[in-house]
């Protein structure tokens, strides 16, 4: 049961922010670069574009990234310490075949993403 109420809870709080937010706040948690990589844009300056309020908006698929992986920072940040979260979303992940994070998010393995942070936050990772 607490495991639905975490997630319910993160998810609240990510429909409620704007994608502008959502990307200032992984800007300055996880670089403009790693934002880019993971929302699947080769602009490593883009998404501080998609930050500003007159800035573009990301397409639609970018968008569904990035509101995803701002959902799985605050679960992992909320648990383990924005450190932690911030390592997991770089390293090489034994629940995702050893890609990271970033590269799962950026090819749209959101439920394998989800089972790998959620086992983090469960304390059955084993990686």
């Amino acid at each position: 049961m607490a495991i639905t109420t975490h997630v319910t809870t993160a998810h609240t709080r990510m429909i409620k922010l704007d994608i502008r937010e959502i990307t200032r706040r992984l800007n300055g948690a996880l670089g403009g670069t790693l934002v880019a990589s993971l929302s699947g844009s080769k602009d490593a300056k883009l998404p501080y574009r998609w930050a500003k309020t007159d800035g573009p908006a990301p397409k639609n698929e970018a968008m569904r990234r990035l509101q995803f992986a701002y959902e799985q920072w605050t679960m992992l940040a909320e648990a383990e310490g924005e450190h932690v979260a911030r390592a997991w979303f770089i390293g090489a992940n034994p629940w995702l075949g050893y890609d990271t994070p970033v590269t799962a998010i950026r090819e749209d393995r959101f439920k394998d993403v989800a089972t790998a942070a959620q086992a983090v936050i469960d304390d059955s990772f084993s990686g």
